[in-house]
């Protein structure tokens, strides 16, 4: 159990290292759009586990250009406008981000401004972080048919069990308060569902007469 203001993205290394660990190296990992962070990404990769990650939309404001429409130019390292104008490596973020800025006098009068930007200095900054290459990396992977697969079983395992803990075993809120109690609560709910299975697997059909 974690607190509650830990996001989901920074529990999945070290329950990795855990399964690693007491279990075995897993072939693949298979997680929803939260996990798919440029850190995440790169630490399965580099430990060579396979990312089974869903595909997740521009957050880009209707009738502006998509992040996709900036060509990225690993060898100049800029990006390229639709329109041909550059836009070039200005700093890097303490959050691990580069940004590539626009010329302003160029952008100020492009024809395609009210498309690209709201800047009051008509200056378009696109970033990329610096591990950007391990999400590309993920984002081709689940195109493969293995890799298809292996995250289409996600919604008959995994959440299938976290529905029906939400919805018939009372995991949806709770009335107890502090780690100690919620962690008994998701033991004794997990034990439930654990019986539950094990009594399905022992269960033998009627012998037809």
């Amino acid at each position: 159990m974690t607190p509650g203001n830990t996001h989901d993205s920074l529990i999945l290394e070290p329950l990795v290292e855990q399964v690693i660990e007491k279990v075995g190296k897993p072939d693949a990992i298979a997680a929803d759009a939260a996990y798919k962070t440029p850190a995440i990404t790169k630490f399965l990769l580099e430990n060579e586990i396979t990312p089974a990650l869903p595909y997740t939309r521009p957050r880009t404001k209707d009738g502006f250009f998509r992040k996709y429409d900036y060509v990225y130019d690993e060898f100049y390292d800029c990006y390229l406008f639709p329109a041909g104008e550059v836009l070039k490596y200005s700093t890097t973020t303490k959050e691990g981000y580069r940004e590539y800025k626009s010329p302003k006098q160029t952008c100020a009068n492009c024809p395609f401004l009210a498309q690209c930007t709201e800047s009051k200095d008509h200056q378009k900054v696109v970033t990329r972080h610096i591990w950007q290459e391990y999400v590309e990396e993920a984002d081709h992977l689940r195109h493969k048919p293995e890799v298809k697969q292996i995250y289409a079983k996600r919604k008959e395992t995994i959440e299938r069990v976290f529905a029906d803990a939400k919805e018939m075993h009372g995991m949806r809120w709770t009335t107890l308060r502090g780690l100690k109690k919620l962690s008994m609560q998701a033991m004794l709910t997990f034990a439930a569902l654990n019986l539950k299975k094990m009594a399905n697997w022992t269960w033998k059909s009627p012998v037809m007469a």
